[in-house]
Formats: structure tokens, C-alpha cells, sequence
């Protein structure tokens, strides 16, 4: 049985194109983190060292170094007598990470407006026309993550800059489930235009107002799509 999930496992790992990675450590965590938020490696699933040090080609120190990395991100955990598999999926979990976006990205917003550069809106303009032509729920994480953070850019607190990249990662494995609560309003971009507009003027409460009801609607409809599933488990 565990051979068996030891190949579901490395089948769902795609090398990713070549590049210059700096360390092995970096690439074997570039390979796990990809396969993660993108579901191809589900919750629960095993992640042995061995075996996937032997498929990425590197040794069992930088998978070792990769999974102690992407359970800080909170990607991973460690089990009693099965060693570290990919994080569980929960409504407690997701209600976690909206409320630190509440805490943190209205903070991050508020200090970058004043001082974001024309590249910096620029480039989120075309992040949110990139969102209206993407239909790839793995893809539309990556985008959004870098959508808000073209809107952060301004800050230069980078310990704040960390932790609120650190909670959009961990956001990126709950879109699927906000997208398929939302429906055909994909991602609130209404919001983020509104929120690129009033940064574009300077109007950081209003900015801030927005980016707030944005987080706080995505937290409920997140919710809903999990009540909704548990009841239709139910017996």
C-alpha cells in the first residue's frame, strides 16, 4: 500500500523548466510547493525523503531542509509514525488564515499607497486584466498572490512584507474553494479595480475599506463552501 502511494506521489511532481536555482534546497521546494498548491499532491499524502530525493535527484538533506521550509508555510506537517505528508484542508484552517490577512495586509497597504511608484500600479493593472483571461484556478492564486503584492510593494517593512507573503501562499490551496463558492464573479475583481483605482489617487482609507470587505467576503464565502460540503456528506 505504501509502495503504491510512494508512485501516486512522484507522479504528481512535475520538475519544473530549467532555471538557476541557487541550492538543491530551493529546487526540491519549488517542485513540493508547486505540486501542493496546485492539488496535485492532496491532503495526506506521504511525503517520504528517499523516495523523493531519489525522483528530484538530489540527496535526502535538501528534501529534508525543503519540507522543514514548507511546514513553516504551514504546506506540511509531521504525523506520528508516517513522518511529514501535505497539510490538511479545513474550514478552521481557512478561517485562521483570513483573519491574519485581516490583521496584517490592511496594515501593509495602508504603509505602501504613499509610497508606490507608476511600475507598481502598472503592473497590477496587468495582473487584474492577466486574472480576467486566466481560467486556471492554480494559475489564479499565483496571479492574485502577485497582484496584492505589486499593491504592498510601497512598504519597506520586510519582516510585515514576509508574513503577509508567507499567508497568501497559504491562501493560494483555499481559491479553488472560494472560486467554486463565488461562482462566476472570479476572484472579486470589482474589488481590485477599486482598490488599484483608489491607490492610484492616494486614498488610502478608502483603499484600505475596500481591500478589508474583499478579505472579509472571500472568508465568508470560503465558509459557505464548507458548510455546504459538510452537509451534503452527511448521511
Amino acid at each position: 500500500m505504501e509502495a503504491a502511494q510512494d508512485d501516486e506521489t512522484l507522479s504528481a511532481l512535475t520538475l519544473l523548466p530549467p532555471r538557476r536555482w541557487q541550492t538543491a534546497v530551493e529546487f526540491a521546494e519549488a517542485v513540493l510547493k508547486s505540486a501542493i498548491l496546485e492539488g496535485r499532491l492532496r491532503a495526506g499524502t506521504k511525503l517520504g525523503q528517499e523516495e523523493l530525493a531519489r525522483h528530484l535527484g538530489v540527496s535526502r538533506m535538501p528534501v529534508r531542509e525543503a519540507l522543514a521550509r514548507l511546514e513553516a508555510q504551514a504546506l506540511v506537517e509531521t504525523m506520528p509514525h508516517r513522518g511529514a505528508v501535505v497539510a490538511a484542508i479545513t474550514a478552521d484552517d481557512a478561517a485562521d488564515i483570513y483573519a491574519i490577512r485581516l490583521a496584517l495586509e490592511p496594515a501593509a497597504f495602508r504603509l505602501s499607497i504613499p509610497c508606490l511608484k507608476q511600475a507598481d500600479l502598472d503592473r497590477a493593472e496587468s495582473l487584474i486584466a492577466e486574472m480576467d483571461a486566466e481560467a486556471d484556478a492554480g494559475r489564479m492564486g499565483h496571479l492574485n498572490r502577485q497582484f496584492h503584492c505589486a499593491l504592498y510593494a510601497g512598504t519597506r517593512h520586510r519582516r510585515l512584507m514576509a508574513l503577509v507573503v508567507q499567508q497568501l501562499t497559504a491562501f493560494d490551496r483555499y481559491l479553488r474553494f472560494h472560486l467554486a463558492a463565488q461562482g462566476p464573479g472570479r476572484m472579486g475583481q470589482n474589488e481590485h479595480r477599486a482598490m488599484l483605482e483608489a491607490a492610484r489617487k492616494r486614498e488610502v482609507d478608502k483603499a484600505v475599506a475596500v481591500l478589508e470587505a474583499h478579505i472579509a467576503g472571500a472568508a465568508r464565502d470560503t465558509a459557505r463552501f464548507f458548510a455546504l460540503r459538510d452537509r451534503s456528506s452527511r448521511p
